[in-house]
């Protein structure tokens, strides 16, 4: 059976289908959609309805083309393993896409061909295409090829972490030196003397200044710092010796009685060497925090303190000053910088 002038069909409905079904020419349906004040109402009444009937969504590519405005932000997602994910990050993209939506905006995921390819590449790739109105980058290191690259290129572009002197200061970050001393307090204040630290290369920026605000903390307190735990390797992945090392400074004379971990999943290895010492994690044993507030610190028995980073609030900040460059407003010229939280839980006391 023939279908009727007005039912939906399978497949997308073109702008023309909406033109015969309305009975006026495609420029009225064009009007209709974007200059509705051209078309008179009983007119505008008749072509909504058959929008509405024949569920036709207007060409986004189309309509973008003609603005310049697409609509669509870029992140350059880290490279992760998606059999073990960065829960931290997996929860900024999170939050990345909730304020995209808030603001009538996509999220588009890119990253190079492989692991070790040069991210400009793809970066080039994507601007090329016109896909994007602007770009999100993560783990911004020191010297970073990447901010170097998009500002040569022009690019509107947020970044998660700090870019170096010279460069578009267009980021949002926390404090993590003083992230870090909030810990210290806290421990100080429970009794803590002598705190160890356990933390990750420190090529990484973000590790860098933890264990700066970690030792300038103790010092100012008159604390004693023990930050020679055990060598950690690139990007937070310890060795096995790191377990090892914990238990030996365990077995001291002058063993710490308290440990401030950069992250949550170092703070992991140091429940398991206070546990294979026959010692205890939290009150009466040894203190224990961490640094991400990731959801395994509330699995943990005890459950682990640690630093919550504002995922959110640096999303919406992120994509604030990103709409900003892309309409052409005035951007603020330094970056922000949003302050954490220390959750307190058993693991120290």
């Amino acid at each position: 059976m023939p279908e009727g002038p007005h039912r939906p069909r399978r497949g997308a409905t073109t702008i023309e289908e909406v033109a015969r079904a309305a009975g006026v020419s495609r420029q009225t349906v064009s009007n209709a959609l974007n200059a509705p004040h051209r078309v008179r109402p009983e007119t505008l009444e008749r072509v909504t309805a058959a929008i509405r009937e024949l569920g036709y969504q207007p060409d986004q590519s189309a309509r973008s083309l003609r603005s310049g405005a697409r609509r669509t932000i870029g992140y350059l997602a880290p490279v992760d393993d998606p059999l073990d994910p960065n829960p931290l990050m997996a929860g900024f993209l999170e939050a990345l896409v909730d304020a995209a939506g808030a603001e009538g905006q996509r999220v588009l995921l890119f990253r190079p061909a492989a692991p070790s390819a040069d991210p400009t590449a793809a970066i080039d790739e994507l601007v090329a295409a016109r896909q994007v109105d602007g770009l999100v980058l993560a783990d911004v290191l020191a010297e970073d090829t990447r901010i170097a690259h998009v500002a040569r290129l022009g690019v509107p572009f947020v970044s998660f972490g700090r870019t170096g002197p010279g460069q578009p200061q267009h980021w949002v970050d926390i404090a993590n030196d003083a992230a870090m001393a909030a810990v210290v307090r806290h421990l100080a204040a429970l009794g803590h003397r002598r705190i160890g630290y356990l933390g990750a290369a420190e090529e990484l920026p973000w590790m860098a200044a933890r264990r700066a605000g970690f030792l300038a903390e103790c010092r100012r307190l008159g604390l004693t710092a023990v930050t020679d735990v055990a060598p950690v390797g690139p990007l937070g992945v310890p060795p096995s010796s790191a377990v090892a090392a914990v238990r030996a400074l365990l077995r001291g004379p002058d063993r710490p009685t308290a440990f401030a971990a950069g992250s949550d999943l170092l703070a992991l290895d140091v429940y398991e060497a206070v546990r294979a010492e026959g010692l205890a994690v939290g009150p009466g044993g040894v203190a224990v925090t961490g640094f991400h507030d990731t959801p395994l610190c509330r699995h943990l028995h005890p459950a682990l303190t640690s630093v919550r980073l504002p995922l959110r609030p640096i999303a919406a900040a992120l994509l604030a000053r990103l709409l900003a460059q892309v309409r052409g407003d005035v951007v603020p010229t330094e970056g922000v910088e949003l302050p954490t939280e220390l959750v307190v839980r058993g693991s120290s006391g």
